[in-house]
């Protein structure tokens, strides 16, 4: 999860980031580890999940891009305290996209 503001992110990283959320669903259905994720570097916010899957769907939308599933947000009371409201660092990750993706530059160069 990469927590900027959608509208930053190209369509290939918004629609993966997308994506990953769905993906990540199962893991908390299963009631997985997520320590790989929280640690050393957080990459995903539990606690967060349903709040930017809608960001990211009205991000979608905003670009005519079509959005057929519905998300819910898991249960995930079974995490750690430290696991379930981890915080991703959204400066760092500006910074990570800026830099790994040449149309992610271009947006984040454009709108700020």
């Amino acid at each position: 999860m990469w927590m900027v503001d959608p509208k930053f992110m190209c369509d290939k990283h918004l629609l993966g980031e997308h994506g990953e959320i769905h993906k990540h669903r199962h893991v908390f259905e299963k009631q997985c580890s997520i320590s790989g994720r929280i640690y050393p570097k957080v990459q995903i916010q539990p606690s967060a999940m349903q709040l930017r899957h809608d960001e990211l769907v009205l991000e979608m939308q905003r670009r005519n891009m079509r959005h057929q599933s519905p998300f819910k947000q898991p249960d995930i009371s079974y995490l750690p305290y430290f696991e379930k409201f981890a915080v991703v660092d959204t400066a760092e990750s500006l910074i990570d996209l800026r830099d790994r993706c040449v149309n992610c530059y271009n947006r984040i160069v454009e709108i700020k």
